[in-house]
This record gives structure tokens, sequence and C-alpha cells, in this order.
């Protein structure tokens, strides 16, 4: 079971990312991940909030396109080399991770890994059989 992931086009300016959180803060939005890569001119923001339905419309009422995908999220073993092996797994198996990150989750402190890959379904398989921790709602 993949989780929705909200993908936003933003300038690169002061004030931008605080609109998108400002807009989901008035909807009562939970933000539970966030990550953002930018260029010169715009900037992409990642994020999974507690519900992705309502952060759409909320944003298209602001005129602000928001892009919901599936994303993978994993709790991994705290060991050193639990990530290596995972991506050595998917790659193995012919999946490709498109882009990571990671957040914390207060509640338990546990380090949460979102993983966009081409075949969720397939990873989430594999990952369960190797006794890696999918998530299934945040």
């Amino acid at each position: 079971m993949s989780i929705k992931q909200l993908s936003i086009l933003i300038p690169n300016e002061r004030g931008a990312l605080a609109e998108i959180t400002e807009t989901f803060c008035e909807a009562e939005i939970d933000v539970r991940a966030l990550s953002v890569s930018d260029t010169s001119e715009y900037g992409i923001l990642r994020t999974v909030v507690d519900d992705a339905e309502k952060a759409v419309k909320c944003l298209e009422e602001k005129g602000i396109v928001a892009k919901q995908s599936d994303i993978l999220a994993i709790n991994p073993e705290d060991r050193r080399g639990s990530l290596t092996a995972i991506f050595k797994l998917l790659g193995e198996n012919d999946i490709n991770i498109d882009y990571i990150y990671s957040f914390v989750v207060r509640q338990n402190e546990a380090q949460y890994f979102v993983l966009k890959v081409d075949d969720i379904m397939k990873a989430e398989a594999l990952l369960e059989k190797k006794g890696v921790e999918v998530i299934k709602s945040i």
C-alpha cells in the first residue's frame, strides 16, 4: 500500500514555502514529511500530509497546482549497511529509485525513508519479504 505525496512547483523566492505551509495550517492539515529541491528560479516541494485530498483542494483554491503521486515509506533497521542492503535488493530486482528523502516521526523517534520507485508493488513485496518495515500510513 503506497502513501500519497504531493509535488508542488514553487517559485524560488522569499515567502513561497511559507505560503504553502500557511495554507495547510489554515486548513488544519498536518505536514508529516517535507523535501525541497531547487533550481535558480523554481523549487519542487515534495510533501506528505495527513490528508492529501484536502490539501490538493485547498491549494487549488489558492491557484496552486499540486500533483499527487504514490511513494513508498519504510523504516529500515537502525544498523550500518541496512540502506545499502535495501538499495542493492531493489537494484538487483530491476527497481529504479527516482529519489529518496527521510524524516523523523516524533512519537516513536523512528527515521522513515520515502522512496519514489518505478514499481511500488514489487518493491513493497520484496522489502516485506526481507523483513523491512513498510509504512502503511503516515
